[in-house]
């Protein structure tokens, strides 16, 4: 059986997977951007160009599909991580964690973006809270060991 955590986590990486998507579809001209690079060999001997033209609009439209599909197996392992783990704090901050860092790492990768020291430190505080949380023992375990002990 998978635990909560593992399902809060592939919720927040769904969540930053669906973020890329709206932004890839509904952004600027990222789509063809990368279009025109993938195929700077072919463009230069058989006209890519002019595909590429054409070829941004069906991506588009299949950014916009993976956008609601990202986001509805999200709202799933969300509702599974909220049942499997011990408490909904613990669920809502792993998912939002994960989904900062997936975010981080997708946004770097594919825009070459960057971040300030601030949100350095921001993603920082919100992962020891993480580790706090994870490290705690729910209050009701150690209820019931003491009604064991007595």
């Amino acid at each position: 059986m998978i635990s909560g955590s593992v399902y809060a986590i592939f919720a927040g990486f769904l969540g930053a997977a669906a973020s890329l998507s709206a932004k890839l579809s509904l952004g600027a001209d990222y789509l063809r951007d990368i279009c025109v690079s993938g195929l700077s060999g072919w463009t230069e001997t058989h006209g890519g160009t002019a595909a590429c033209d054409w070829l941004h609009i069906p991506l588009r439209l299949l950014c916009g599909g993976l956008l609601f599909t990202c986001n509805a197996v999200m709202w799933t392992f969300f509702s599974k991580a909220l049942r499997h783990c011990s408490s909904s704090a613990r669920a809502t901050v792993t998912t939002t964690a994960f989904n900062f860092i997936s975010s981080a790492v997708m946004g770097r990768l594919i825009f070459g973006e960057s971040h300030a020291a601030l949100w350095w430190v921001g993603i920082s505080l919100t992962l020891c809270g993480l580790l706090l949380l994870h490290g705690s023992t729910p209050q009701t375990l150690l209820q019931e060991e003491d009604k064991k002990d007595k």
